[in-house]
């Protein structure tokens, strides 16, 4: 009986321990996973433009649930759709974002350039409180560029 209860303690305690570590792994995972939802979101855009020579862009929203984004196509001058083949997509609410774009979009042309960029507006940081208790890097930014090409990083 002795033996079943100090067991019981060492596995109490092993747990104990292990459990901040996997919840910091699950939480990585999760906000390396969202950014990189984003960023291929991007790089699918840039591709719909070359590929169908129509004007595509990536739309940020802040709704009442958190951010959102979708991927639109310019049919007619000034007539943006939602492509068929996306779906509007959410960023977790327990996130922080900020997005940091002209209108909140990023706009490639049929060249594969984006057409609205700024210098000073054209990133998306993502950031995990949860992470930043755990000494971790809480932000993945994403930094778009005139060309089109897009860079990710962790800070």
């Amino acid at each position: 009986m002795i033996e079943i209860l100090v067991v019981i303690a060492i596995v109490g305690v092993m747990a104990a321990v292990i459990f901040p570590a996997v919840i910091n792994s699950l939480e990585k995972r999760s906000l390396e996973s969202t950014t990189k939802e984003v960023l291929s979101s991007l790089v699918r855009a840039k591709f719909q433009a070359v590929r169908t020579h129509l004007n595509h862009r990536v739309r940020f929203a802040q709704e009442s649930s958190g951010w959102t984004y979708c991927i639109e196509r310019e049919d007619q001058a000034n007539q943006w759709n939602m492509i068929r083949e996306f779906v509007k997509k959410n960023i977790p609410s327990d996130y922080n974002v900020t997005v940091n774009l002209p209108n909140q979009q990023v706009v490639f042309s049929p060249l594969g350039i984006v057409t609205n960029f700024s210098s000073s507006q054209n990133s998306i940081t993502i950031q995990s409180p949860s992470l930043q208790n755990y000494n971790q890097p809480p932000n993945r930014h994403i930094t778009i560029y005139s060309g089109g090409s897009v860079h990710y990083s962790k800070t």
